[in-house]
């Protein structure tokens, strides 16, 4: 039998209108999102409940709920290249080596050879890193990076992604 402490820290995967996974929440809030009827259960074959009891009702939550009301969708757009964005893009660790400090930024095309300052460009090195590499591309270098360098995706598109991963896993 579950505690309701376990029940508590339990989270719920959030559905657009039109069905797009867009977060998780915890259960509290999905609860307010059941009684309000600001969304609705989403019944899978396999589905299981979180049954949760009040003084005057019994609510089973789903791990899936869709909204009911429109979600107005915020902008959203490509920041801007710049260090904080490219750190925070590549988990604050050197590209070449996986070091997290004395972090710089390397042109992986070198500017000078016509690179340009763009998200798949520019990547987070360390000095010593930086310094080999110096005004050489990778083959000149004979370095290799760790992940390529693209640039950051709509969290919601990150979260649909990571959320069909998984379900294709189970």
């Amino acid at each position: 039998m579950t505690s309701v402490m376990q029940v508590l820290e339990q989270s719920v995967v959030v559905f657009s209108q039109n069905y797009l996974p867009l977060c998780r929440i915890n259960i509290k809030r999905a609860i307010v999102l059941l009684v309000t009827d600001k969304a609705e259960a989403l019944n899978f074959a396999t589905e299981s409940f979180w049954q949760v009891h009040s003084p005057s009702l019994v609510l089973d939550v789903p791990r899936h709920i869709r909204l009911k009301i429109a979600s107005s969708e915020r902008r959203w757009k490509v920041p801007p290249v710049n260090r904080r964005e490219v750190l925070r893009r590549d988990h604050h660790s050197c590209q070449y080596c996986g070091n997290n400090k004395h972090l710089t930024l390397d042109h992986v095309i070198p500017r000078s050879k016509g690179g340009q300052h763009t998200w798949d460009n520019v990547v987070t090195a360390c000095s010593r890193c930086n310094s080999k590499k110096s005004d050489r591309t990778l083959q000149e270098a004979g370095m290799h990076l760790r992940t390529k360098p693209k640039a950051p995706v709509h969290p919601t598109i990150a979260f649909a992604e990571q959320f069909w991963m998984q379900a294709n896993l189970e």
